[in-house]
């Protein structure tokens, strides 16, 4: 096994960046269920950050997400498997 950690911790923000809390989220409606990130924006400088406040597990009523919603969940979730398929096929082998 490599020396490597096998947990390493990364933020909401972070994972969400990715694309796969919306794919994530996609199961979880199924069962009726979502993770769900409360976030403010920031405007600083002309910048635009959002703030993460809290995240936690909640039932919804609603199910699924709008087609612009998905597509752009899907182009960053391509883009993130484009830039880490080396590792991940790395990390699958050992």
């Amino acid at each position: 096994m490599s020396k490597k950690k096998l947990i390493v911790k990364k933020s909401w923000n972070q994972f969400q960046k990715t694309g796969l809390l919306l794919i994530v989220n996609q199961i979880l409606h199924i069962f009726g269920w979502a993770i769900v990130i409360n976030y403010e924006k920031y405007y600083n400088d002309g910048s635009n950050k959002n703030i993460i406040h809290s995240v936690y597990p909640a039932r919804v009523r609603f199910r699924g997400f709008t087609g612009e919603c998905v597509s752009e969940a899907y182009l960053k979730l391509s883009k993130y498997m484009c830039k880490n398929y080396k590792q991940l096929l790395e990390e699958a082998k050992e």
